[in-house]
């Protein structure tokens, strides 16, 4: 999508608003003990109570309304059965459309006391997205973002999912546009004013590309190695990188 006036920047706004304040109303809930399908009962009763509709439900028939991924799951997983325990990695991805408006943004978060290296993990996860946002501007090219995410993750000893990337959105989930690279590239496109992009790199501890398990939908890495990805809606303005899916 791009953003051509302020009507649709505030529609843009509103459902962003709304799926980052779902998203941190599921982190806030995870407590040990609790199924994923009741983490998700809780991002769902939080998007219906806004009157936004999970986006991949609507656009995929994703059985949930949100992708919870635990330990070495690192995208797409269905809510279910499954246990939450101290000690778990878990992301939350949280995407939804509201009045023809679609915002896609997640994180991942240690469930109690983890490991050094996780811990250092989910910091330089996060640390990695806002490098690659800050390359968000008119003019500049695609690549940049997954550039200056590579640089930062191969310096700090990490690899990246490859084959799991950014991409258009704002009036569908998925838009052109589409596979933006969040590891080094040669991309040849570049980003113009107004344009709605995810910024979501997966940083791994040596993961390379994301492997289906055969349910249709959970992905992990391979080779086998937990990963974390951040995830934010970034409008390209004449001010810099605008992030519409801050909680607030």
């Amino acid at each position: 999508m791009t953003i051509t006036n302020e009507d649709e920047l505030q529609g843009l706004r509103a459902v962003g608003r709304i799926v980052g304040n779902t998203l941190q109303a599921m982190a806030r809930a995870m407590e040990p003990g609790m199924t994923t399908r009741e983490l998700d009962a809780i991002g769902r009763r939080g998007l219906e109570a806004e009157g936004a509709r999970s986006a991949p439900e609507v656009t995929y028939g994703f059985p949930g309304a949100t992708c919870i991924s635990v330990g070495e799951e690192i995208a797409h997983g269905i809510p279910g059965d499954r246990v939450l325990a101290a000690g778990d990695l878990v992301n939350i991805d949280v995407s939804a459309e509201k009045d023809g408006f679609f915002a896609d943004t997640g994180a991942s978060f240690p469930l109690g006391a983890v490991r050094p290296e996780v811990t250092r993990l989910c910091r330089d996860g996060r640390r990695a997205m806002q490098l690659g946002i800050r390359q968000v501007a008119p003019g500049r090219p695609l690549s940049g973002i997954g550039n200056a995410i590579g640089r930062y993750a191969s310096g700090r000893g990490y690899t990246l999912i490859g084959n799991l990337a950014s991409h258009g959105v704002g009036r569908a989930l998925h838009e052109w546009p589409e596979e933006i690279a969040t590891w080094p590239n040669r991309d040849r496109r570049h980003i113009h004013r107004g344009l709605v992009l995810t910024v979501e790199p997966f940083l791994s501890l040596g993961g390379r590309f994301a492997r289906e398990c055969g349910d249709g939908w959970t992905l992990r890495a391979t080779p086998r190695a937990l990963a974390v990805q951040y995830e934010h809606t970034v409008v390209a303005t004449d001010r810099g990188p605008l992030v519409v899916t801050l909680p607030g």
